[in-house]
């Protein structure tokens, strides 16, 4: 194998285990809020985005090494729209998470 060819793989590999690791943080932060945050944020039930973010681990994990030409994507996809919909709505109805204090 080349030099370039080790690059690449080497390359495909940490950008699989960092979308597995993004998928298996989602999977535990969405484990940390009770069923009746979901429902009071008006997002599917907690067990349907359990399911759905475990899916999302496992395709992650089948397919590490080929993250980009595969249903990893589809993986990564579903833990973004926990991210960035779900997630946001939880802390906002639990109250968690609210503005951070940045030191400079």
């Amino acid at each position: 194998m080349g030099t370039i060819a080790q690059i690449q793989d080497g390359l495909l590999l940490l950008l699989g285990i960092a979308a597995v690791v993004f998928e298996g943080w989602t999977l535990i932060d969405a484990v940390r809020y009770p069923a009746r945050a979901y429902e009071a944020a008006g997002k599917l039930s907690r067990p349907v985005w359990l399911a759905i973010l475990g899916v999302c681990l496992v395709v992650g994990i089948v397919t590490m090494r080929a993250v980009i030409f595969s249903m990893g994507w589809l993986a990564v996809a579903g833990a973004a729209v926990y991210a960035a919909d779900v997630r946001p709505a939880l802390q906002q109805v639990t109250g968690r998470g609210g503005p951070r204090r940045r030191f400079h």
